[in-house]
């Protein structure tokens, strides 16, 4: 049975003192202003995710436009509009590795501000295009940016949120992603091509507005010395009735720690009472900040175990995610319908399935600070394996289709040689591709969507938490982009049904690893979850 995260009786899991709780009517007061607050700056930075949705469908309604194009430059072969929707998955891993430098050197606020520059320029000129070249260049460019927010976001947003909220809230980046994404197929029945990237500016534009306007990650301000500013973004966040200093010094003490352990002459460890509670008299702020040193995680740390398996776990974690699955079905998802018998139209079957991706991440927002993570990554592994194996047992023995495959060539060949009933307009058995997809989609919404990127921004110690951010999205885009370019070649040789075969056996993989290798972290302090790697206990990796 896998040891409780904290709160064990014993030395080694009394983390902090306990602290008198609040009278309710205080609690109320205070927690409403102190959510208000970090709500609006959570706001503020997920518009970088409403971009990244709307850039990463883009293609979806241009694509069609430009291969009936009449103008000889932009008019796309199959090839090219391939690479045209691909190279943002390019463009998102270099992002990734950009984020691995930026979020520590300008911080996660100006990180996130930053990426406004290549998604503007991106949007620009795919607007203005007037060549394939500009085309591309404008999808890696939003890409870029896609890929730097995606890094950067969840962690501005874990490290100001309380952690009564801090589920819910790590959920919002892929529920305005989600969101984004509807908005560009809403607006592409009204909008022609160019105009599309002209709106996508807008966000942009209203998320730099606004981040302009709010406080740098305390943890973060703390980690480069800069207590005063620290103590006073925290206040703000927080609201001016709540006490603020214990938060602080909990934090304060973390970050001190973590330079003490990356000094070259470490000192030997004293015992102590408990994890984080110094000795003698609290050290003042301008004694902290002279034990802060570089920031910068040298391999000596890396190799430090309460280092390196927080890391692992979030890298295998965004591989694992990838390997379900959820980019190639939503890049073809349309062509997946068009090369299965369905008892609805394809484009209906699309428009289905995004609402469906909408309403769970919904669901799994208001539902993750109640359920827990590891219950909903359990119930989203599950789902989407029962999913994967029917889409792949319908494929392989169901029906087949009475209309021609898709333009992309998907399926060509799957179908050859079997023996398989043709579908008729009205069989009810053609809904099973619809239905399944759907409860993919759901599945991989209310929980290995969101929660990967959440658990991700919770578990990495703060001395690493921007180099191994950085590196997560670019393994998960790298993953993303193989994936999809393989995932015609292996269903032209080997049929449909086996991609979702194997996609089946990941999410049984995932089973597995959720049981043992990811920690609960529900209602923890990200200080208290970096306290339980920091313990000589064993450890869910062993």
């Amino acid at each position: 049975m896998q040891e409780p995260l904290l709160g064990a009786e014993g030395r080694d899991y009394d983390t902090f003192p306990e602290k008198p709780p609040p009278s309710p009517g205080e609690r109320t007061r205070v927690g409403v202003l102190q959510n208000k607050r970090v709500f609006l700056a959570t706001f503020a930075a997920v518009l970088g995710n409403f971009s990244f949705g709307y850039a990463l469908v883009y293609t979806s309604p241009v694509i069609p436009a430009l291969e009936h194009s009449s103008d000889p430059n932009l008019n796309l072969t199959k090839t090219q509009a391939s690479w045209f929707g691909s190279v943002f998955t390019l463009g998102a891993a270099a992002g990734g590795l950009s984020a691995m430098v930026l979020n520590d050197l300008l911080g996660r606020k100006l990180s996130i501000m930053f990426s406004a520059v290549p998604s503007a320029a991106g949007y620009a000129l795919m607007a203005g295009a007037h060549g394939l070249w500009m085309l591309l260049l404008g999808r890696m460019l939003t890409g870029f940016a896609g890929g730097l927010t995606a890094a950067c976001i969840p962690v501005y947003v874990s490290e100001i949120a309380p952690p009564s909220v801090r589920g819910a809230l790590g959920a919002t980046p892929q529920l305005m992603a989600v969101f984004g994404s509807l908005s560009l197929y809403a607006l592409g029945l009204l909008l022609p091509w160019r105009w599309l990237a002209v709106a996508g500016e807008g966000p942009v534009l209203v998320m730099v507005l606004l981040l302009s306007c709010m406080p740098n990650s305390p943890r973060f301000l703390l980690s480069k010395g800069r207590d005063a500013e620290a103590l006073q973004a925290l206040a703000w966040l927080r609201g001016p009735d709540a006490d603020t200093h214990w938060e602080f010094e909990q934090i304060q003490d973390t970050v001190r720690r973590q330079r003490e352990e990356g000094s070259l002459l470490p000192s030997p460890r004293q015992p102590r009472p408990g994890w984080l509670q110094p000795e003698g008299p609290a050290q003042p702020p301008a004694a902290a900040a002279s034990c802060l040193q570089s920031s910068h995680l040298s391999w000596a740390e890396a190799r430090d175990p309460h280092m390196y398996r927080p890391i692992a776990i979030a890298l295998l974690m965004r591989f694992l995610q990838q390997l379900t699955g959820i980019t190639p079905i939503l890049v073809y998802l349309q062509s997946i319908f068009d090369s299965t018998a369905v008892l609805l139209p394809p484009k209906v079957d699309a428009a289905i399935v995004g609402a469906v991706r909408l309403l769970s991440v919904l669901i799994a927002a208001l539902t993750m600070d109640l359920a827990g993570r590891k219950a909903l990554l359990f119930v989203s592994a599950a789902g989407m394996f029962a999913a994967n194996l029917t889409l792949g047992l319908y494929v392989h023995f169901g029906p087949k289709s009475l209309a021609p495959n898709s333009t992309v060539g998907l399926e060509r060949e799957a179908l050859v040689g079997t023996e398989q009933p043709l579908a008729t307009p009205t069989s009810y058995l053609t809904l099973v591709p619809l239905l399944a997809t759907m409860l993919f989609i759901m599945g991989y919404a209310m929980g290995w969507g969101p929660i990967t990127w959440l658990l991700m921004s919770e578990i990495l110690p703060l001395r690493a938490r921007g180099v191994a951010s950085g590196l997560c999205v670019l393994v998960s885009w790298l993953t993303a982009f193989a994936l999809t370019k393989s995932f015609l070649l292996v269903t032209n040789a080997f049929g449909l049904q086996a991609p979702f075969f194997f996609f089946a056996a990941v999410c049984l993989v995932n089973l597995a690893f959720t049981g043992c290798c990811v920690p609960e972290t529900k209602g923890r302090s990200l200080e208290q979850i970096e306290s339980f790697f920091r313990t000589g206990r064993r450890s869910f990796l062993h």
